[in-house]
Order: C-alpha cells, then sequence, then structure tokens
C-alpha cells in the first residue's frame, strides 16, 4: 500500500508529487496518468506565458499564486537550465471605454504589488510599432517557457527522489475505507492509498463523485482555438500583445504571444465544447454532453453569456472575423498570415447557479484531497500550488 497517490499527470499533479516527495523522502508515493505521456491536456496545450497577475482580485488565491509562482517558476527553470524570457507584456486600450477599464487595471496592479508602467499612445509606438492603440499598460515581469518541459523535469525530480509513475493507467473506480482508498484502474487491477490527492483538470467533477463527495459545480469545456503567424511575421512584436479585457466576461480576448521557440501564436478565442478533450473542430462525446445538458448551471451560462458565446462560436469558423479582433491593436496583419495551430481545451468549473468559478476550489473527504478547479494561471502558479496541497493534507496523517 502506498502512504499517497496522486491522480493527474498535468503540472500541477507533477508539482504535487515533487514537493511531497520532497518533504517526505521515507513515504511511497505513486502518481497515475491515464495517457501514455504527462503534460498530455492543459499543461501541453496552453500558450505558454508566466503571468504577473494583473487581472486578479488582491487578497485572491489566484493573485496570491501568481505573484509567488511567476518567481518560483524563474528559479525552477534557473536552476533546471530550462529556457525561458520575460519579455514582457502590453496591454493596448483602443478605445476611451478600454482605456477607463485601462485605469481600473492600473490601479489593480498597483493593489497586487505589480512592476507596471502606464505608456501613452506615442510611447506605445516607439515600443511596438506595428501596435496601434490610445495607451498601454506595460507589464514587465511577464515571461514565456514551455511548461510540457518544466513538468516533465519536475517528473525527473520526483523520480530521482524515488517516487513512481504509472501511465497509461485510467482510474474506473475509487472506495474510501476508513484506513485507506482503493484506486481501481482500467486493467480491472487496484492499488490502495493511505491518502489520496486528485489533480484531474476536465475530470475534476468525476473524481469527487467517484467517492461520493457533494458536487455542486460542474466541469465546462470551453475550446480555445489558435493560429501562428508566418515564418515572416514572427518578428512583428517583441512583447507579449493583449486586449483591455471586458470585466464582464470570463475570457481575456485573443492576443498575440510570443512562444519560446521563437513563433508568434494568435489567441484563443473561447468557444463552448462538447467533449471534454475534444481537439478537433468537430467535437462530440455523448456523455460529456450529456453531463452538460443535465446540469443547470450550464444552461444559467448558456443564456447568460449567449451573445458573447454566439460571436466566439461565428468567428471560430469565420477566419476574418477572428481577424479582425487582432486588428484592433495590429492592423497590418492579414488572412494570409494566420496559419494553423493546435487548440487546446479549457475547464472551467461552473456552479449549479451558472457562477464560474473564477478562484481556485477544492473538496475534501476524510482521506482525500481534490483539486476541483485551477483556473489560468495554473501552470504559473503550479509550485505554490503544489506546496499549498502539501500543507493541507490532513493532521491524521502521518508527515513525518
Amino acid at each position: 500500500m502506498f502512504d499517497y497517490i496522486i491522480i493527474g499527470g498535468g503540472i500541477v499533479g507533477l508539482s504535487t508529487a515533487w514537493q511531497l516527495k520532497a518533504q517526505l523522502p521515507h513515504k511511497q508515493i505513486l502518481l497515475l496518468e491515464k495517457e501514455d505521456q504527462l503534460a498530455s491536456h492543459q499543461t501541453g496545450h496552453n500558450s505558454g506565458v508566466i503571468h504577473a497577475g494583473i487581472y486578479y482580485t488582491p487578497g485572491s488565491l489566484k493573485a496570491e499564486f501568481c505573484r509567488a509562482g511567476l518567481a518560483a517558476t524563474i528559479k525552477f527553470c534557473r536552476e533546471n537550465e530550462i529556457p525561458f524570457e520575460q519579455c514582457g507584456k502590453l496591454l493596448v486600450a483602443t478605445c476611451a471605454l478600454e482605456q477607463q477599464r485601462m485605469q481600473d487595471l492600473f490601479q489593480r496592479a498597483g493593489a497586487n504589488g505589480l512592476d507596471v508602467e502606464l505608456l501613452d499612445a506615442q510611447q506605445l509606438k516607439t515600443l511596438e510599432p506595428a501596435i496601434t492603440g490610445v495607451g498601454a499598460i506595460l507589464l514587465k515581469t511577464t515571461g514565456i517557457v514551455d511548461f510540457r518541459q518544466v513538468t516533465l523535469k519536475m517528473a525527473e525530480r520526483f523520480l530521482d527522489l524515488g517516487g513512481q509513475i504509472r501511465l497509461n493507467t485510467k482510474i474506473t473506480g475509487l472506495q474510501e475505507r476508513t484506513d485507506k482508498i482503493d484506486v481501481v484502474t482500467t486493467d480491472g487491477g487496484s492499488v490502495s492509498t493511505r491518502f489520496l490527492v486528485t489533480c484531474t483538470g476536465l475530470m475534476a467533477d468525476r473524481t469527487t463523485r467517484m467517492l461520493g463527495i457533494p458536487t455542486d459545480f460542474r466541469i465546462i469545456p470551453f475550446r480555445g482555438e489558435y493560429y501562428r503567424l508566418r515564418a515572416e511575421k514572427s518578428t512583428t512584436v517583441s512583447h507579449l500583445i493583449y486586449p483591455i479585457p471586458d470585466p464582464g466576461l470570463p475570457f481575456l480576448g485573443v492576443h498575440l504571444t510570443r512562444t519560446i521557440d521563437g513563433s508568434i501564436i494568435v489567441g484563443p478565442n473561447a468557444v463552448q465544447g462538447w467533449e471534454r478533450e475534444g481537439y478537433s473542430r468537430l467535437n462530440f462525446d455523448l456523455r460529456d454532453t450529456w453531463d452538460l445538458v443535465s446540469f443547470p448551471g450550464f444552461w444559467r451560462v448558456l443564456v447568460s453569456n449567449f451573445r458573447a458565446g454566439l460571436t466566439e462560436s461565428v468567428n471560430a469558423v469565420w477566419k476574418r472575423g477572428y481577424l479582425r479582433q487582432v486588428q484592433k491593436y495590429c492592423p497590418s496583419l492579414g488572412l494570409d498570415d494566420l496559419q494553423d495551430y493546435p487548440p487546446g481545451v479549457r475547464a472551467q468549473a461552473v456552479l449549479k447557479d451558472g457562477t464560474l468559478v473564477d478562484d481556485f476550489l477544492f473538496a475534501q473527504s476524510p482521506r482525500s484531497l481534490h483539486v476541483c478547479n485551477a483556473p489560468s494561471p495554473a501552470a504559473t502558479s503550479a509550485i505554490p500550488i503544489g506546496a499549498h496541497i502539501c500543507s493541507m493534507l490532513p493532521d491524521g496523517v502521518d508527515k513525518h
């Protein structure tokens, strides 16, 4: 029997496993992943931004974890010789309304203790000649990295400490007893643990339901589609370029993101998905869809965001509409500049009343702890999240 089992081979699961093993070197710790490789889903399909945390409510877990995560991620990359760059980010206002929202964001940045600078139109043009706007916020510490590479290095360190990883191991059942949890897998086998931690992302609600934990939320998948600028346009910008977000919408809008391999990707949009791991344009899974339509919160989200959702859906199939979102601040780009790029799927926890869960959400039973919602910037924040999870382990489990 293991002392700890962690389910989920994304960056949050590996961060937790590595730090837990470092703290408890004599404990038997196993990480289980259903895919044939680590970082197969959200970790391996994000834009690679090391966020600074300008958007988040001061004092929230998101703000706290992001600020700590940026420093911890950069330190980890330096210690492990993982390429990264702090290229900085510009949030560009293109009209009077966005300029007012920009001022509000600037005040929030100050409350979060971030190193920011307010630019006027001329200063913006001097810094980024291809970008047009009435002003911008320069966020100097934002960076870029390959989070899959970060995850694999965490896995390497976990294994070096004596941890175990099993791939191709899908969980089909969980049974909690007074002294252990039995974990049933697809091969018909079973493995037991004194304590269970789950970091299952797109499957978080199903994991809690396996243990009979009251689950008043449902994971709703949002597909994020990207394009990549053709190689000749890879020097269009030297910073990350983001629009000023609409505070009434849950997503940040289409942006230009430099990647650590020298490319520039455009996106993402946010389109309702009908399959939790649906990466193709036509995606549908009967069980996933039933989970959506049978949940009252889904319909409330659909109604309250109908107009924005319709626009996103149209732009997903109408490339010119997608392009117009970028041309607001980068008018020199054309249709031929947008090349196909792999999409991602975001796991969004939604409550029964239709509230989009905006911060980290955890659930517990006597012998388990579940990460139910790890919103962006979860990759940036993975190291402090993992440390927080370790600190939440119940007193009934011997930590020494």
